[in-house]
Parts: C-alpha cells; structure tokens; sequence
C-alpha cells in the first residue's frame, strides 16, 4: 500500500500538466543572466494588471491573498483557497507563476500534496519557508519559530519527488528575519540545497540591505537567490545586480496600492455625496471591458452563434 502511495504522488494527474510555464520560470530564477523581476498577484484582475504592465511572471503572495479573501497571514487560509485562486491567477494571465507556499501547511505529507494540486492547476513554481505551523508572517511580531533543518529538507525532498522538474523549487530561508544570524542562513541554505531545492529565497525585516548583500557575497550563487525587498525598498536595484541576485519579488505591491485606492475613493464618495467627482480619477468601465478581453468574447459569438452558411 505505501508502494501504491508513493506512486500515485510521484507520478498522478499532475504528470500530465504542460510543463512550459515551469521551464519559462526556471529561465527567469535559474538561468537568467540579467536580474528578473516578479510581480505580487492576489486574484485574477491583479494578475491581468501586471501581464499588461509587461511583467513576465508573477509571484502570487500569501499574505496578499489571504487579505484579498478577509485573512490574515497565519495559515487563516486554507490551502484548497489558495490553490484555488491560483487556477484563476494562471488562467487570466497566462504567465508562470512562482507560489508562496508557506511551510507547506504541515509536514512533508502536506507540502507534498500541495506541490501536486499546485502543480495540476498550472502554477510553475512554489516557495516553501523553513518555519512551523501555522506561520506568522515575517514582519508581524517576534514569534518565529523556525523548522528544524532535517524535518524541513525532508520537506523539501518530498516535494521534489512528487513534482520532480515540473515546478520549481524555491527554499526561503527565515533565519535573518528570526534573528539567528549570517551563519544559520548559509548552514539552512547549503541542506536547502542538497535537499533539491533550486534556488534559495533569502527574506530580511531590516530597512537597509546589508544583512542581504552580505549573504549573498558569501553564498556565491551556489544557487540562484531570490529576494524580497519590501522593508529595504529604498536599495538601488543596480545592488542587486552587482550582488548577482537571480530575482526581485514585488511581494505586495499591487494589494497595498487596490487598499490605498479604494480607501480614497470611498472616503471621498462619502465626504462629497456623490461620484461626479471621483469619476476623473478611477478606471473607464471601457478599460475594464478590454482588460477582461471582452472583444474576445464578441469575436467568438460571431464565430459560434452565427457562423457563415457555408452554402452561401
């Protein structure tokens, strides 16, 4: 019966999944040369939004998503949620997308199983980060516990079995943002890397990007690293492309600005007893219609509804 499990991960419905948009993220994290950007999506429209700013591929944050659905960043969401909105996420954009996993919510059983279902709904890749469950997000408190390195490899192996090349595998490293110090992340980062893992996400609550710059000077891109600069936004990008970082995650970007927008327009809507004013300000429903590809579905009708008489 164990036999038949294993089987079943490592080679179910997911074996059948289009392996295209993993191989175009591996190109963005592992074998780019030029440093690559991936945008934060939280749901279809936001994924839509960032393809048509010229993004390549996204990354579909955890903490995003829960606020999109009323959660807050400690695994209040389900992983079925998350997988869930992923499938939209992919089939609005068409775009590899790089998925914050979490721990994997659970053991290597749960990341296993969250790796396939990922998988069989088109997402290209996941990032899973060495801490307990349920998580806390990183610049939230203090409490951050991290996963022993053993248990959290094993973790790792796991999903690489199951999924083998058809996802990338992306470790994030918690040991700066748990305060354990340069010589923990380097430690975690080298088994991350035995363990499968193909490339290693480095996260920092500093403000600057020293503690970042300085891991991956030691690393020496034993593996592509992965950042998120979203407490040291105000490094220049030219950094991290003479650190020889792989890739910069936008992480939330897009759920901060839709907050910000809609907290203004709502408080004006209510301050001035009406929409005349804010209508300058906000999105034609005409750019809304072409973003959702509306002349798409015009094209069809005309194609399926009333086709040509072929008599004629």
């Amino acid at each position: 019966m164990q036999n038949q499990s294993q089987s079943f991960l490592a080679n179910g419905p997911d074996r059948y999944a289009d392996s295209s948009l993993a191989e175009m993220l591996r190109a963005e994290i592992c074998s780019n040369r030029e440093l690559s950007f991936l945008m934060e999506a939280h749901d279809a429209l936001s994924g839509a939004i960032a393809k048509r700013a010229g993004f390549k591929g996204l990354w579909a944050s955890g903490l995003s998503i829960a606020c999109s659905l009323g959660y807050r960043d400690a695994n209040e969401a389900s992983w079925n949620q998350l997988v869930d909105v992923v499938e939209r996420i992919v089939d609005s954009t068409e775009l590899p997308v790089l998925v914050d996993g979490d721990g994997g919510f659970g053991n290597f059983n749960n990341a296993r199983l969250l790796a396939r279902k990922l998988r069989q709904r088109g997402a290209a890749g996941i990032a899973l980060e060495d801490s307990c469950f349920p998580k806390m997000n990183s610049f939230v408190g203090d409490r951050h516990p991290l996963a022993d390195i053993d248990e959290f490899s094993g973790r790792l192996r796991a999903v690489k079995d199951t999924v083998a090349e058809n996802l990338v595998l992306v470790a994030r490293i918690e040991a700066l943002i748990a305060g354990h110090g340069m010589d923990e992340a380097i430690l975690r980062a080298s088994a991350y890397a035995a363990a499968g893992a193909d490339a290693i996400l480095i996260h920092s609550r500093k403000s600057t990007a020293d503690e970042i710059l300085s891991f991956a000077s030691t690393w020496q891109n034993c593996l592509p690293v992965v950042i998120v600069p979203t407490k040291y936004y105000r490094t220049p990008v030219s950094a991290y492309r003479d650190a020889g970082i792989s890739t910069v995650i936008w992480a939330n970007h897009s759920m901060r600005a839709a907050i910000a927008a809609m907290r203004h327009v709502c408080g004006r809507i209510i301050a001035e007893d009406g929409i005349a004013g804010i209508e300058p300000d906000i999105a034609t429903l005409d750019e809304v219609f072409d973003l959702l590809r509306y002349d798409e579905l015009a094209r069809a009708e005309a194609r399926y509804l009333h086709p040509p008489d072929p008599r004629q």
